[in-house]
């Protein structure tokens, strides 16, 4: 199985703190505009998702979600969601951790592109 979004031991382990202290969570990549394109942390449902997001995967067993334009740019990469010291988006949950989640990327091969239905 190809995952399309996966997260480090440092972010894993920041997933499990907030959940112990907000519950459930999910995800959100930002595309940009005031929080730059960070993936943001929210409790579980306070970010309102439609037809107009696609749900990449979930990492900690929290969904992780993209807008579906922005989908269109990053589908033939893998996101790979890690932790460094900092302030991040001023809305996501990590933030008075001194943490931010940040987003890496690495091109999936051309095996994996086949295995999501991405050659053409």
């Amino acid at each position: 199985m190809v995952e399309r979004v996966i997260a480090t031991a440092q972010a894993l382990d920041l997933i499990d703190k907030l959940k112990n202290v907000h519950g459930s969570l999910m995800f959100h990549q930002s595309g940009g505009c005031c929080d730059g394109s960070s993936p943001m942390c929210y409790p579980l449902g306070e970010f309102r998702t439609g037809e107009s997001d696609v749900l990449l995967g979930r990492i900690g067993d929290s969904p992780f979600y993209m807008a579906k334009d922005q989908y269109e740019y990053w589908k033939h990469t893998q996101l790979i969601i890690d932790v460094v010291d900092g302030r991040g988006g001023m809305f996501s949950l990590e933030g008075p951790e001194g943490k931010r989640f940040l987003s890496r990327s690495r091109i999936f091969t051309e095996e994996e592109r086949k295995v999501l239905g991405l050659t053409e």
